[in-house]
């Protein structure tokens, strides 16, 4: 196709689309040709409009069709595009200097002021500022401004992190306290992923390969969960929903997260034991532990929600578990309802900072009074799991205590008070992996056999974080707890016990004037004092006698003071206390 004409004039109206591509083409060739030579086959092209020459002159003659408005035209186009070109390195050049200036910006952190910005926070500004802030610290000695102290990096650091992850300053505090700095930046990288779906297989209705297979044929994608588990499937994705799938719903799996599996593998249960789940909503810990007993012995399914306890119903029912009864009681008063078993699991409610992924609203919605409320019921739930437990036990003996928190004060802590109360030792968990439990912690000191505690991180083991202890109970025998609190007692009784050859401090006797009856053993007490009447008789006689008669009389009052202790021996009897009554008749006789 030509030029196209104009239907009112019949004349051609410039040059088409193949006259433009061949202009172009000239204008490409001309700029590599030496300047002087032009010809029919190297035309020539400068930048900018020209003087006339005979051979510019030849080569307009040659391009039939072109005016002198199509040739302003293009020069005009040729000029545009240069500046055009200009502007783009011009741009190149900007770029290449912001560039340098961002790298000199990363080498050297410098510390902003701590005033409150007008603007909103952008995000990968504060980015930028943690990671630099990071390489600050882990480096502190060298990189360090001057006059700037460690405390003031990490005072920006929290609160970066806060803005940025969005967590309240009390947790990020706690974690700041846990974590070293770069593995505190992966755990809160890993809370914001959630975890793998993961199901646990039946195996009192069906194998774990032919289960894989059913649901491989309906469209899901998975793999075994790990060497540790001989039940556990991990599912990536699935065209069909996991939880309404024809094998779920005739129990052949449950769905249960990694974590999970744990507490029951480390309570290892055996065949005909009675064991008690004192926790034990949704159910998937107590389901396992009837596939492990191969529906065997008594398994007592407690929880003290009503509510909760309908799905442990619904569930039980589904898995074929025959061996369970379920029970609705206070945890803490278990004990007193029913005890002797051969093991005991406890998943004591906490403050879930471990599955911050499940539950997003745990970064801002804790705080001190919460974990230290979780600390307390945690301590009386524990104490109440070991009384539950029959020592004798030929099989048992043993106790799980697990929590989906990772603060010290749920986990170790608790665990140290319970090595305290009560007649029991901690043994190794079974589980090859998992990082150990802390021994010390900020000014706290727990005792050594804390390391056979594990603890379970999402960055490092890609399941919920996780804290489990197991015990092993010695003695069904509750320590009585005796305190040689010497200043607790009465100011003679002080003095009588500073004075008495068979008191010793390491022996801790319980001295508690205000309960002598908990204690069947006391030093010897003095008798109720008289009426005010007698004693102001007794003061008045007293002055009366001379100075070496009351002197005298004193003396004799402390030797037979001292006199009412006991010879040393492993009995102590009690002393006779007067009544009232026997003081008014004493008062009478006289």
């Amino acid at each position: 196709m030509g030029r196209k004409l104009d239907p009112t004039r019949k004349e051609k109206r410039g040059p088409g689309r193949k006259a433009r591509k061949q202009r172009g083409a000239e204008v490409e060739l001309a700029r590599f040709l030496p300047p002087g030579k032009c010809g029919l086959d190297q035309p020539a092209a400068a930048p900018r409009r020209p003087r006339p020459s005979s051979c510019v002159i030849l080569f307009f003659v040659l391009r039939e069709g072109l005016s002198e408005d199509d040739s302003e035209e293009e020069d005009e186009e040729e000029e545009e595009a240069e500046e055009a070109s200009k502007q783009k390195m011009g741009q190149k050049e900007g770029d290449g200097t912001d560039l340098q200036l961002n790298l000199d910006i990363d080498e050297e952190f410098k510390l902003p002021t701590m005033s409150p910005p007008a603007e909103p926070p952008d995000l990968h500004v504060i980015h930028q500022r943690i990671q630099g802030n990071m390489e600050v610290l882990q480096d502190f000695g060298m990189k360090r401004e001057e006059g700037r102290s460690r405390q003031e990096y990490l005072t920006l650091l929290r609160r970066d992190m806060a803005a940025y992850y969005s967590y309240s300053d009390f947790l990020l505090t706690k974690l700041m306290d846990i974590f070293p700095l770069p593995e505190l930046i992966n755990f809160l990288e890993a809370n914001e992923v959630p975890r793998p779906v993961t199901i646990r297989t039946n195996t009192l209705k069906t194998r774990r390969r032919d289960l894989a297979q059913a649901l491989i044929n309906r469209g899901v994608n998975l793999d075994p969960l790990g060497k540790w588990s001989k039940t556990g499937l991990v599912i990536y994705d699935s065209t069909v929903p996991i939880g309404a799938t024809p094998e779920y719903l005739a129990g052949h799996y449950m769905l249960q997260g990694a974590s999970s599996l744990l507490p029951v593998m480390a309570l290892a249960p055996q065949e005909n034991e009675h064991i008690l789940d004192m926790c034990c909503a949704p159910g998937g810990k107590t389901s396992y532990i009837a596939q492990l007993m191969k529906n065997t012995g008594m398994i007592l399914a407690n929880d003290s929600s009503a509510e909760r306890l309908r799905s442990v119903v619904g569930n039980l029912h589904r898995l074929g578990v025959t061996n369970a009864v379920v029970s609705n009681c206070d945890g803490r008063q278990f004990p007193k309802v029913l005890g002797g078993f051969d093991r005991v699991l406890l998943d004591a409610p906490c403050s879930g900072t471990g599955v911050i992924s499940k539950d997003p609203a745990v970064k801002t919605n804790k705080d001190e009074k919460d974990i230290l409320r979780c600390a307390h019921l945690q301590k009386e739930l524990i104490l109440s799991a070991i009384d539950s437990v029959n020592a004798a036990s030929e099989t048992g003996g043993y106790i799980v205590y697990c929590t989906c928190s990772i603060m010290v004060e749920e986990n170790e802590w608790v665990v140290d008070y319970a090595l305290k109360k009560r007649n029991v030792r901690l043994v190794a968990t079974g589980l090859d992996f998992g990082k150990e439990g802390f021994t010390r912690f900020k000014d706290r000191r727990f005792h050594p056999s804390l390391k056979s505690t594990r603890r379970f991180y999402p960055h490092t083991h890609n399941m919920d974080g996780f804290f489990i202890a197991k015990f092993k109970k010695f003695s069904n025998a509750i320590p009585q707890t005796q305190k040689g609190n010497v200043a607790a007692c009465p100011a003679e009784a002080r003095g009588v016990l500073l004075t008495a050859p068979f008191f010793h401090l390491d022996e801790e006797p319980a001295v508690e004037a205000a309960a002598p009856s908990a204690v069947p053993n006391t030093i010897i007490t003095e008798p109720l004092p008289k009426k005010k009447k007698l004693e102001g008789s007794k003061a008045d006689e007293e002055q009366k006698l001379p100075q070496p008669a009351l002197k005298k009389k004193r003396s004799l009052q402390t030797q037979r003071r001292l006199l009412k202790v006991v010879r040393p021996s492993s009995k102590v009897m009690r002393p006779k206390v007067l009544t009232r009554k026997k003081h008014r008749m004493k008062a009478n006789g006289q």
